[in-house]
């Protein structure tokens, strides 16, 4: 469906050791998603955009670059990236699901100094669109330009910060909003959003609508970052999501091979993506689902979501159909030099699940290696019997 990439640094990175010079940036997964475990869509194509917060001087409030062309087609994109570099940047390349193919449709979504991105949908979202839009005050309703279910969030999100938060959107406090404010707000946003969507197969008498939300979203203040791993259901996974952090994103001796250098305890680089930028296994954490990323002053905090969808049991096990049919789960890295380009084809799609640590078990590889077990098992019984009938005569 979608990827989405953050950094945030204690220094300016050049956009392009991000975006287009890594062996698998995300320019390289709007084209070739490969570790994509749904290989029946691999190309995000539909648009991109990057924003990042320049030079206090400047101002506080993001720059933002969109297109409509496919980011691995965009002249543009390469000429600015290598010349542009800051410490706080989104990025996203876009696979449509909900709007046309338009610059006004195009993430990152922007409003005053605040950011957002999302990496998903809203379940049963043309029920939902209207009674989400009527729930908005006249300010939030009329700055929706586009017609993405991700930017109509974003406008709940700003309503739900300014009602219920008693937080001006539009104000620029020095330091940034409150990030225990952005969370909160981010999670009543989510909790609303699930209210619409429970609503609609008993108001409109329908009983096969798709209700189940992916509700990967990203929200900036120039300062900190929340980030969502959401699904609103009890048993499948969410979309994926990584991140990564050290003291420094550098590049190895192999062009277009970054890695995450880790000289001491410190987080001077945080990394959140869709898909892992690098194959090094050590470099990324899987974030587990359902849970909100806070990044404040290069720290990362990492709380579960509790609600109606919470699980409390750290062991269960979620079902990573429902986000693998959408295009939106990635396999974890797999370690090596391995690049999209020396990888021999696409994965194909196979059952799985999510365990508790956010890594994925195939079920055939599991049944394989059980029968493969009882295999070796029967073959030492064997091997015993034989001893003890020699050792008899």
């Amino acid at each position: 469906m979608c990827r989405f990439l953050v950094y945030k640094g204690s220094k300016p990175i050049i956009l392009s050791k991000l975006i287009t010079e890594p062996s698998h940036s995300i320019l390289t997964q709007s084209y070739d998603s490969r570790l994509r475990l749904d290989s029946r869509r691999p190309v995000n194509g539909d648009g991109f955009g990057v924003g990042w917060y320049t030079e206090p001087e400047l101002g506080p409030d993001p720059c933002i670059f969109t297109s409509t062309l496919p980011a691995w087609n965009c002249v543009n994109l390469e000429r600015l990236a290598p010349k542009t570099a800051s410490t706080l940047i989104f990025a996203h390349v876009r696979a449509t699901t909900e709007g046309s193919l338009a610059e006004n449709n195009c993430h990152p979504f922007q409003h005053n100094t605040l950011m957002w991105m999302h990496n998903g949908n809203i379940g049963a979202w043309k029920y939902v669109k209207r009674p989400l839009a009527d729930s908005l005050s006249d300010k939030w309703f009329l700055d929706v330009k586009g017609g993405t279910d991700s930017e109509w969030a974003f406008a709940l999100f700003l309503d739900t910060l300014e009602r219920e938060e008693g937080v001006d959107p539009s104000s620029e406090p020095e330091g940034g909003f409150d990030p225990k404010t952005l969370r909160r707000a981010m999670k009543k946003t989510i909790a609303k959003i699930n209210a619409f969507v429970t609503a609609v197969p008993a108001e409109h008498h329908l009983a096969d609508v798709e209700t189940r939300s992916l509700l990967n979203f990203a929200v900036t203040d120039g300062h900190s970052v929340i980030v969502t791993r959401y699904v609103s259901s009890k048993t499948d996974a969410a979309a994926s999501l990584y991140y990564s952090s050290g003291t420094a994103w550098v590049e190895g001796k192999t062009k277009g091979q970054f890695r995450m250098e880790r000289r001491d305890k410190a987080s001077d680089v945080v990394l959140v993506a869709s898909e892992p930028l690098t194959f090094e296994r050590h470099n990324w954490l899987s974030v587990p689902t359902n849970t909100i990323v806070t990044i404040c002053n290069q720290t990362v905090y990492v709380r579960p979501i509790k609600d109606e969808y919470y699980d409390p049991d750290p062991s269960t096990e979620r079902s990573t159909g429902f986000a693998r049919s959408k295009g939106l789960v990635a396999k974890a890295p797999g370690g090596g030099t391995a690049t999209p380009s020396t990888m021999v084809g696409t994965p194909v799609p196979r059952p799985g699940v999510e365990a508790a640590d956010g890594s994925y078990i195939g079920t055939e590889d599991l049944d394989k290696y059980r029968s493969k077990l009882a295999d070796l098992h029967l073959q030492n019984e064997t091997a015993l019997s034989r001893g003890n009938e020699q050792l008899v005569i």
